[in-house]
């Protein structure tokens, strides 16, 4: 399986995240799986790749033209796709995952995880959808999912489609287990 990995450009302030993340990465590689991710080289998404790489397991990164130019790109990828544009980032990350997860980031990592799910939502995908929620990092988001479904934005049936998680395990419990929404129209 390959699972499309969202997270930080940055560290975080809080050794927690970097010991997550790589703790995650590694853990999905044990069990035989392949990462895909921004392909840059800092943060944590640096620790994802790096961690992954020394377990032995495959690591493709997607990064737009200008952000190699801009040297943050990982260099020692199993496979990096340069492209012209986030969109198409997004898009080829999407299309190569069998699974997505949101690891502790910002506005960029918020937004990927937002779209995939949207795309989710409105069934042009029926991929397994999680944030790996280290130390709560998520919590004021999945309340505010609580209240889009209590305030009749969200089916309730849509309510988990985008899961918390404290681990891999839990992670690949989840995915072992995952059965998409029904489709919204159809």
């Amino acid at each position: 399986m390959r699972v499309t990995v969202y997270a930080g450009s940055a560290l975080g302030n809080q050794a927690i995240y970097q010991e997550a993340a790589a703790a995650f990465a590694k853990q999905l590689v044990a069990e035989g799986h392949e990462i895909v991710y921004g392909g840059g080289a800092a943060g944590l998404m640096g620790v994802v790749a790096d961690s992954a790489l020394a377990a032995g397991g495959r690591v493709t990164g997607v990064i737009p033209k200008h952000l190699v130019d801009a040297e943050v790109a990982h260099q020692g990828l199993t496979e990096l796709h340069i492209v012209d544009t986030m969109h198409q980032r997004k898009q080829i990350m999407a299309d190569l995952a069998d699974a997505f997860v949101a690891l502790p980031g910002g506005v960029g990592t918020v937004e990927e995880i937002l779209e995939a799910w949207a795309w989710l939502i409105l069934g042009r995908h029926g991929k397994p959808m999680a944030m790996l929620n280290v130390d709560g990092y998520w919590d004021r988001l999945l309340r505010m999912i609580c209240r889009m479904s209590a305030s009749g934005f969200l089916r309730e049936q849509e309510l988990g489609t985008l899961a918390s998680v404290g681990d891999a395990n839990e992670f690949l419990d989840l995915v072992s287990q995952w059965e998409p929404p029904p489709p919204r129209w159809g």
